[in-house]
């Protein structure tokens, strides 16, 4: 019995040691390495996936069809405002703050197409049929506010409108 608690004593003490030197012992506890695995998962990832409103997606959603073509422009930028205080029953600051925090979280312009494509898939079912086609009669409406609607952007809203399967054309709110 003397010999174990010895061993068990020079064991816990070159773990001390070594913890006291910086080096990682973490990989002895089981749970504290899967927690960390799922920190830095999460901590990783790309912060769009991790919203969960649908008014924040949606949200998304419009800017990130709207840069598909690049930078917005001051009437795009403007219809989009005004869109979101409209449809969304949104006062003006809360609209800018939607607004900056979508164009915020979107990447630039070659990783967009990607980063939509992966929302669109992760909220099929978050919204109502009402709700999806608002949020494509936005898109359509604040896209077209510049001119005409780029083949890209028509060629987006198309899936969007398969994905989502909407059978009802009725507007609604996002209340």
């Amino acid at each position: 019995m003397h010999i174990i608690l010895g061993m068990l004593g020079s064991m816990i003490s070159i773990l001390y040691l070594l913890d006291r030197l910086g080096v990682d012992i973490g990989w002895i506890n089981p749970w504290s390495w899967r927690r960390r695995q799922a920190w830095a998962k999460k901590f990783g990832g790309d912060p769009i996936y991790s919203v969960e409103e649908p008014v924040d997606v949606a949200a998304m959603m419009i800017v990130g069809t709207i840069k598909l073509e690049g930078d917005l422009t001051v009437e795009q930028k403007a219809s989009v405002l005004s869109q979101f205080e409209k449809r969304f029953s949104l006062d003006s600051r809360a609209a800018s703050a939607l607004f900056s925090s979508a164009a915020h979280l979107l990447g630039g312009p070659q990783v967009i197409g990607m980063q939509l494509d992966g929302l669109a898939s992760r909220h099929k079912n978050t919204f109502k049929p009402d709700q999806v086609e608002s949020m494509i009669g936005m898109i359509e409406n604040i896209a077209a506010a510049g001119g005409r609607m780029s083949e890209v952007q028509r060629t987006y809203v198309e899936s969007l409108r398969s994905n989502f399967v909407s059978p009802s054309p009725k507007k609604g709110t996002w209340t």
